[in-house]
């Protein structure tokens, strides 16, 4: 056994094993991996909501672009759906240099994959490797032939296998493979829960790429969890506490408040019974009980309008549950955003939530890009163009400098503030928004 290879393997077995979806892109269409043919009037968009909502833990987005155009549109793709879903993005197909992989990695992508069967590759895997660190790289075998190049693949810095076995499965159990050290995630055509069950045991494997994945075939969070019951360790929604252990009413319910993950908006108020906490926690979308009408429902079932599952928790008397979610559409049966819509009172108040404040500069900035005013400063420094701003942000910066040598805390202050807002103004030349910020920051 290789140096590092069994602190390798301990960490791969030790680790829950991942669920992908597969998709290719190919002039900004979804295309289905290693079959003939689109996936009729799914749009690429529209499918990795479909994957990041219902349960796929990644999605690995397969540039099948032709040209440098079809290229450069499917990296705009995938900037715009790192922004969209919560999912980590694997991506590659087209890298031919050191810039290409940079590309990918700079809209969003997680890790990019080189493919294992292109000589020209080797070098560029260690560069990579060495540029951007192990865990950004991958490397793609289309074929099992090339299973005995992986220790090099690893020893050029690869972190992850990238292994197509087709419909294939057998090769797992061949010699070939078993006496690799991996890490690998395995791509399956198939979707029937015995071999992607089978792929899930293999020897050093980290996840299952489904490469057919379809909407109508069901949630990714039920097909985990019939992979669990197989004894696969993957990721589902378990309870910390179990609902015998719930204060709940006379009626055996328990409230929910639900809440927008991301704005904190509060949304709603339901109640839920034993089964309603059950189906919830095995589909990953909210489920509920109905007082009025004495039975169970799915929110969003007729209208659509369902509720994803971020997070739940339990109050300090266990009698009331917080859903924390990703609302598809509005809350409300009335179409509003929340229920909470009726203001009975209010005093006024100065909003200081740090993030909040970032969005409604930036809002303001935005439409003074898109709706110009007259007189505005934003829309002169617009008019100017780039030269002008970053000028500005430059001149702000240094000015920091010269405020922080002051003892006065009141001058770093107006200087950081009005850093902050010319910066804000580039983010919108540069179609950045505080959420890639944020992003960013949450990943380093």
């Amino acid at each position: 056994m290789k140096p590092g290879s069994e602190e390798r393997e301990d960490k791969v077995m030790s680790d829950v094993k991942k669920l992908l979806a597969g998709i290719g892109c190919r002039q900004g269409e979804a295309v289905l991996l290693n079959q003939p043919g689109g996936v009729g009037s799914r749009s690429l968009k529209n499918l990795a909501h479909y994957y990041n909502d219902n349960g796929a833990d990644e999605l690995l987005l397969w540039d099948l672009s032709e040209d440098d155009e079809d290229h450069e549109r499917t990296i705009k793709i995938i900037k715009e759906l790192a922004r969209l879903i919560d999912i980590p993005i694997i991506t590659g197909g087209r890298v031919r240099r050191l810039e290409d992989v940079k590309k990918y990695l700079y809209a969003g992508a997680k890790a990019v994959f080189l493919d294992g069967s292109d000589m020209d590759n080797v070098d560029l895997i260690k560069e990579a490797a060495d540029r951007f660190g192990s865990e950004k790289i991958y490397v793609h075998l289309p074929s099992p032939r090339l299973l005995g190049r992986v220790s090099e693949f690893l020893q050029l810095g690869a972190s992850m296998i990238l292994l197509d076995v087709g419909s294939n499965v057998e090769i797992l159990e061949a010699g070939s493979y078993t006496s690799q050290e991996g890490p690998f995630l395995i791509m399956c055509n198939e979707r029937e829960l015995p071999v992607i069950s089978v792929c899930m045991a293999a020897d050093h494997c980290a996840g299952v790429v489904l490469t057919a994945p379809k909407e109508e075939e069901g949630s990714y969070m039920e097909l985990k969890g019939e992979l669990k019951k197989r004894g696969q360790n993957v990721i589902t929604f378990n309870s910390a506490v179990e609902w015998s252990s719930f204060k709940t009413n006379e009626d055996g319910l328990v409230p929910v408040i639900v809440q927008d993950y991301k704005t904190e908006q509060v949304l709603m108020l339901a109640y839920m019974n034993e089964q309603a906490f059950l189906d919830t926690l095995r589909t990953g979308k909210m489920n509920y009980y109905s007082r009025s009408r004495k039975s169970q429902w799915l929110k969003g079932e007729t209208s659509g309008h369902f509720q994803y599952v971020k997070s739940l928790h339990l109050d300090c008397d266990n009698d009331t549950v917080l859903a924390r979610v990703h609302q598809i559409g509005a809350a409300c049966h009335t179409g509003q955003a929340s229920c909470f819509f009726q203001t009975l009172a209010k005093k006024e108040h100065r909003e200081t939530n740090p993030l909040r404040v970032f969005e409604d500069v930036f809002a303001v900035i935005q439409d003074r890009k898109e709706h110009p005013k007259e007189g505005s400063y934003t829309n002169y420094l617009f008019d100017k163009g780039i030269d002008k701003i970053l000028k500005k942000v430059g001149e702000e910066a240094t000015e920091i400098v010269i405020a922080a040598k002051n003892p006065d805390p009141e001058e770093i202050k107006y200087e950081i503030s009005d850093f902050l807002y010319h910066v804000m103004v580039l983010m919108a030349v540069k179609g950045i928004t505080w959420e890639d910020i944020t992003k960013e920051l949450a990943n380093r």
